[in-house]
């Protein structure tokens, strides 16, 4: 940030935002001296502050008519976008994109913030006072007496003031019978994506002691799941199930009865969930192992693409053996010194 300076014989204007000012009697050559005024840099809170300024002056009459449109169901897809690519910036551990992509998200919370705050609901200071007493509450071993030693103990006292906290609000809304019944799984979200819904159901069961023993209890659960998946199969019209094939994407599918199709979705949801749980045993999140799966498949494809292209083809139309081929040479050259293999 260019400091605005005041020279003798000149004046210099202050930005309104930059409160402070710092004078300095710098000594010249004999008989001179030079007045200069040093604004310090912006405070991480001024700087915040401008954010939130410059947030309400969109929204405002005469602001930008886009964002003045703005509802919070309309906000709420982009939200999920700029999660996914903060994400996507740590994934390719590209910082300074990262930098961007976190403003982008905290965009979103301005956003929703100053929208509440129009209609009276709450202002970005109730955010922040909320955030602050809730990190202050839930870690009574840093800012109190209680002692928690390991990363597990402060989840367990986190979980269990959650509880409290939770009672509290029902019994302060007159509902206490309520409170006493809650579900250890309440307050998961159902609309997360599923497969953080599933990590976060079994670990919050799994406080309980609702767990397998090992982790070779869960591959016996895998292919308990597995066999019952193939037994279903048994009923799957003939010729049993098959690649759909090139064409038009649907032509050719085989039609399958509605309850052997509902029985085939419950066997597959519970194969991924019990995926899910080996993730969560291995301390593996499942979500970003999906994702890291899902562009190594994008990357080696797209290599494999590229080459059928130098030759004039396509993916479409070469055989099944060169696209097997050309797959395992994908897998090569990423195996090669100074290729990412991730």
């Amino acid at each position: 940030m260019a400091q605005p300076r005041v020279e003798a014989g000149k004046t210099g204007e202050l930005q309104p935002s930059e409160r402070k000012t710092l004078i300095m009697l710098l000594p010249l050559p004999p008989f001179h001296h030079s007045f200069t005024v040093v604004s310090p840099m912006p405070t991480t809170g001024e700087r915040f502050e401008r954010a939130v300024r410059i947030m309400a002056r969109l929204r405002a009459p005469g602001g930008c008519p886009w964002d003045r449109e703005q509802t919070f169901d309309s906000i709420k897809p982009y939200t999920l976008e700029e999660t996914y690519e903060v994400l996507e910036a740590i994934d390719n551990r590209d910082w300074p994109e990262l930098a961007g992509e976190l403003g982008d998200l905290l965009l979103q919370v301005l956003f929703y913030a100053e929208m509440a705050r129009e209609q009276s609901s709450f202002s970005i200071d109730d955010v922040l006072d909320r955030l602050s007493s809730k990190l202050i509450n839930r870690h009574p071993h840093v800012f109190g007496d209680v002692k928690a030693e390991t990363s597990d103990q402060v989840v367990r006292n986190w979980e269990a003031l959650k509880q409290e906290e939770k009672k509290k609000k029902d019994e302060a809304a007159g509902t206490p019978s309520k409170a006493a019944r809650r579900s250890i799984l309440a307050g998961v979200s159902t609309a997360m994506p599923s497969l953080l819904e599933a990590h976060k159901l079994s670990s919050r069961a799994a406080q309980t002691g609702f767990d397998w023993p090992d982790v070779e209890g869960l591959f016996d659960k895998l292919r308990e799941e597995t066999d019952e998946l193939r037994e279903h199969l048994k009923e799957f019209p003939e010729p049993g199930p098959r690649p759909q094939g090139r064409g038009v994407a649907g032509s050719g599918r085989t039609v399958i009865p509605e309850q052997l199709q509902e029985r085939l979705e419950e066997e597959v949801g519970d194969l991924f969930f019990v995926l899910v749980n080996i993730a969560r045993y291995l301390s593996v999140d499942p979500e970003s192992a999906l994702r890291k799966t899902n562009r190594k498949f994008r990357r080696r494809f797209q290599w494999m693409e590229a080459r059928l292209h130098e030759k004039g083809g396509s993916p479409e139309s070469a055989p099944m053996e060169e696209l097997e081929s050309l797959w395992q040479e994908a897998k090569a050259h990423e195996r090669e010194p100074g290729e990412k293999t991730a």
